[in-house]
């Protein structure tokens, strides 16, 4: 179990350029902030704990948007819980997992990301409710993607994102 989490702020969101560790998944991508769940811990205890160790910054009010379930090739089946935060306080400190920078969400399409991310992206634009995402990956190739139970044309889905 993991947390992610999408800082806001007016037209922008906290991303974090995973450049630093070695064997990592996220390698280059740009992803939010959060990680994995320590024991005894809820998504709201991880989530407030990885922000403030990743960021600096102590969240001040937040959405739990969805959860995703990630397969992946040789990695472990992953559930992470999704937010957005959009009032925190504190001051933005280097990150040692990578470099973070305000972007802005216009932009969050000419990045490198996982392609999966780009399905939730939108959803997140599109203020949907709560929602259940799967996303299976062969070798970094998103193949299937699963929205609260309903299989996604993904030829559909990149067409829409040009």
């Amino acid at each position: 179990m993991t947390t992610l989490c999408y800082l806001e702020k007016g037209d922008k969101y906290l991303m974090l350029h995973r450049t630093v560790k070695k064997n990592d998944v996220n390698k280059d991508k740009w992803i939010g902030v959060g990680g994995h769940f320590e024991a005894g811990e809820s998504p709201e205890d991880c989530l407030l704990r990885e922000v403030k160790e990743e960021t600096g910054l102590t969240l001040l009010r937040w959405r739990f948007r969805g959860i995703i379930t990630f397969i992946c090739d040789d990695y472990p089946i992953e559930y992470m819980c999704l937010y957005t935060a959009d009032a925190f306080e504190g001051a933005l400190r280097e990150c040692d997992e990578g470099k973070l920078e305000w972007v802005k969400k216009t932009r969050i399409w000419e990045m490198e990301l996982w392609e999966g991310d780009k399905i939730f992206f939108r959803l997140l634009e599109q203020e949907a409710p709560f929602f259940s995402l799967k996303l299976t990956y062969e070798r970094g190739v998103l193949m299937e993607a699963v929205l609260d139970g309903q299989r996604l044309d993904l030829r559909e889905k990149q067409i829409e994102q040009e």
